[in-house]
């Protein structure tokens, strides 16, 4: 679907309740926000004014629903997600977590998957629905898979295009010195389409972090593309990593366009090397991602974000090799990611909301992001009193609009 703007088009959502509890008017030109206002106090002159060019605006009143900025999807896998296929039954590590048995088990997996293209539908429709119009999917590049995998997803990214702005992470899921040809292959997907390039666990899979952070902000520099770096080693190990890229980062100055996702390491480690590593972070501008994992340590929310470090979040896997669990709902995540931090009062929800949100599309490089003039009218009406609300109560009960036009309704995304 290629959907064309009309810049006459205009619509007045009236009587939506922000997230600083004020009731205003919402107008929306040529799929952005043109005018916010005192409910009631939309000026007809506004209208008058552009008669010429303006058709007759449409009006839609949200009745006092809490309109949010649309949902920030920061890490997902498009590629291999078994959702909407048949069921997978989850096949635990012989002992304990194990990145590279798991990458068997998950190529084991999608050798008997519906095809790639059908599963990844199967998932972005699924965001949609819960209201992410914003996402970052880690794509696999390897020898096994070549560049198969992001040929199959750039193709689903176009054909979304205009329900969903997706990032796209070139990701050597077998590591990449140890995986002959693959510091080529991401090369090629950069050129392809790929938006930044990838790396996992230099230290532990790859066994060698110089070698394998030298290629990936090799190809970064090269093709003036952001870095997304997998890190599960946990404690003084992760934290070594952690401290690595850092140091990459701001020597390169690309302050703003590095990531460090999982960072489990930052999770279990004293208080006063935590302190350093949010300094470190907060100065070098690498973000932090966390999808607050069931069984593992993850960074520390609340500590990072008072250091200055921006820190999103991210489904990650949904229904996949890794485990069974997900179901494409960044505010779900919110609500997880609040629970498992300890938060209770209403800053500290607000703050879980913030991860899925305004982090989010900090993180991603969002140039026009939120509820504000001139920003695409991407948003979601739900019936919530608040944003802490929201968060604990999670309702399904969601209209979602792209550039002011509804797409989906109570967790459903509408025909295209």
């Amino acid at each position: 679907m290629r959907e064309q703007t009309n810049l006459s088009e205009q619509t007045i959502f009236s009587n939506a309740k922000l997230a600083d509890g004020s009731l205003v008017d919402l107008t929306v030109t040529g799929g952005r926000f043109s005018a916010i206002a005192p409910a009631g106090k939309t000026p007809p002159a506004d209208f008058a004014a552009v008669a010429s060019t303006i058709i007759a605006p449409v009006f839609v009143d949200l009745g006092g629903q809490l309109v949010v900025p649309a949902l920030v999807e920061g890490h997902i896998h498009l590629d291999t997600s078994f959702y909407g296929d048949a069921w997978r039954p989850h096949i635990p590590c012989t002992n304990g977590f194990d990145v590279r048995e798991r990458v068997a088990f998950q190529a084991r997996n999608l050798a008997a998957a519906a095809p790639m293209a059908e599963r990844a539908k199967n998932q972005l429709e699924l965001c949609v629905g819960n209201g992410s119009l914003t996402m970052r999917s880690h794509v696999m590049v390897d020898g096994s898979v070549g560049l198969k995998h992001v040929e199959a997803i750039l193709a689903v990214r176009e054909n979304y295009r205009d329900l969903i702005d997706i990032q796209l992470v070139a990701f050597p899921q077998s590591g990449i010195l140890s995986s002959p040809g693959t510091a080529e292959l991401l090369d090629e997907a950069l050129k392809l389409g790929c938006d930044l390039v990838g790396g996992l666990d230099p230290a532990n899979f790859d066994r060698d972090v110089k070698g394998h952070l030298d290629v990936v902000f090799g190809l970064a520099q090269k093709h003036g593309a952001g870095v997304d770096i997998h890190l599960h080693d946990g404690g003084t190990l992760g934290l070594f990593q952690v401290e690595e890229i850092a140091t990459r980062t701001k020597a390169l100055g690309m302050a703003g366009h590095v990531v460090v996702s999982h960072a489990y390491g930052l999770g279990d480690i004293p208080a006063d090397a935590l302190d350093k590593a949010g300094a470190m972070l907060a100065a070098a501008g690498v973000a932090i991602m966390t999808n607050a994992p069931g069984n593992h340590a993850f960074p520390p929310v609340a500590a990072l974000r008072q250091a200055g470090v921006t820190v999103f979040g991210g489904s990650d896997n949904i229904r996949d090799s890794w485990w069974p669990y997900g179901d494409g709902d960044m505010l779900s995540r919110a609500n997880m990611i609040g629970y498992r931090s300890g938060f209770y009062e209403d800053h500290e929800l607000e703050a879980a909301f913030d991860v899925v949100t305004h982090a989010g599309a900090k993180a991603l490089g969002l140039a026009s992001y939120g509820i504000v003039v001139g920003a695409s009218a991407d948003f979601v009406a739900m019936p919530a009193q608040h944003v802490p609300e929201a968060v604990v109560a999670v309702p399904k009960e969601r209209t979602v609009y792209r550039r002011g036009k509804v797409v989906a309704r109570n967790g459903t995304m509408l025909a295209r």
